[in-house]
């Protein structure tokens, strides 16, 4: 049997979710399993998701599971972020898992303030004693559109002309489960999934509006003095996304995903725009 954790989440349940439309038995992992079916709510819980609490060891059962689709827990500060993973890849030792799909970032991500945490839990993985395989992920053209800050008319964001080798989330869910699907074939390999390169000044003219470059001093500033809820952990970790985007360190590109998924990739550009626009106040429109 398969399981994805993180089934309640963007990433996790569309990972399931590609695996169920291709007729692959699987199932989920969450920390709030709801009421619904899986089809129903879209997130990839209800009956039959297990209760994993990456928090509470003693929720960790994954007896039956052949192949965990470790999705990364990476909402908290480094530490936290392993003591989880190391917590789930000891429960699947316990549990005689077989292999393990990690979804880690991208080697280019080196650069960036939440790195650390991926490494660490790829070095985990490795001396589990699982099988295992690696799918360094590249960042989200969502997130990259939702980084674009309204301004008026236009857009703004520190990342310069800098580019992103930006990838639809849905084709990183599609190639984690193109894996998990047939885990053997893929022992041992570290994929590369990263998708084509783009701007904020092209995201800026695909939704007809001006971009401007701000600084990152100003930016970081916005983020600790006008931008409420986030956590400690997160304004240096955004920071450090427009740092590396801005001096192109995450522009590379690499032949992985399209392999995996044996298709061209979505559109990033389109994906950013939807998102950029998604988040646009109402006052501007």
């Amino acid at each position: 049997m398969i399981l994805v954790t993180g089934a309640g989440g963007n990433l996790g349940s569309a990972t399931l979710a590609a695996l169920r439309a291709g007729g692959v038995a699987a199932t989920g992992g969450s920390r709030t399993p709801g009421p619904g079916t899986g089809a129903e709510t879209g997130a990839g819980t209800g009956p039959g998701t297990r209760h994993l609490d990456f928090d509470d060891r003693a929720s960790l059962d994954l007896a039956g599971v052949s192949t965990l689709v470790l999705i990364s827990a990476g909402y908290a500060e480094d530490d936290q972020v392993v003591g989880r993973h190391a917590a789930v890849l000891d429960a699947a030792v316990r549990d005689g898992v077989d292999h393990v799909v990690y979804t880690s970032l991208t080697a280019a991500g080196d650069h960036l303030g939440f790195a650390s945490a991926h490494r660490a839990t790829e070095r985990l993985v490795r001396a589990s004693g699982l099988h295992w395989t690696i799918l360094r992920n590249g960042l989200y053209a969502e997130l990259f559109g939702s980084l674009l800050t309204w301004a008026g008319e236009g857009v703004e964001s520190a990342f310069g002309d800098g580019a992103l080798a930006a990838v639809a989330r849905e084709d990183l869910a599609d190639a984690a489960a193109a894996v998990a699907a047939n885990p053997a074939r893929h022992r041992g390999r570290v994929h590369e999934l990263v998708g084509t390169p783009i701007t904020a000044a092209q995201v800026a003219d695909r939704l007809g509006v001006a971009h401007r470059v701000i600084g990152l001093g100003e930016y970081r500033r916005r983020l600790l003095d006008e931008t409420p809820g986030l956590l400690p952990f997160q304004p240096p970790m955004l920071a450090s996304i427009a740092s590396a985007v801005r001096h192109g360190f995450l522009d590379g590109t690499a032949p992985d995903l399209t392999d995996l998924l044996g298709r061209p990739t979505r559109d990033p550009l389109a994906v950013a725009a939807t998102a950029a626009a998604a988040a646009r106040p109402r006052a501007s429109l």
